[in-house]
């Protein structure tokens, strides 16, 4: 069986649907900066700075949860964190739409005591 309209039996093509385009971490270039730990992350990451290679927040997040695998206490602080980028609050904006810069700064601010 042959896929032919009534009207002059041409054949027709199939149409292929696809989803609506959507961009991801591995089509973004990845940047070069610094994140910084403060107070107990500090303590718990056991340094004070390391570099990160990474296009989005989140994807910087998983690489430094990746490379302290072994630190429990900082996998768990990650989650209650505060961060800046670039000196901007992040606040509840999607970590993997907050796109990071060429030289830029994610500054890691566990809660704090007192007020």
């Amino acid at each position: 069986m042959t896929a032919a309209t009534n009207a002059g039996d041409a054949l027709i093509s199939p149409v292929r649907v696809t989803s609506p385009a959507r961009v991801t971490a591995d089509e973004v270039a990845r940047v070069t900066g610094s994140i910084r730990y403060w107070a107990a992350a500090k303590a718990a990451a056991g340094t004070a700075e390391e570099p990160y290679l990474a296009a989005t927040l989140a994807e910087a997040l998983a690489a430094a949860r990746a490379r302290h695998a072994g630190r429990p206490r900082l996998l768990q602080l990650l989650d209650h964190c505060s961060y800046l980028v670039d000196g901007e609050q992040v606040g509840s904006r999607d970590h993997a739409e907050v796109a990071l810069t060429e030289g830029g700064t994610v500054e890691i601010l566990p809660p704090f005591a007192g007020g």
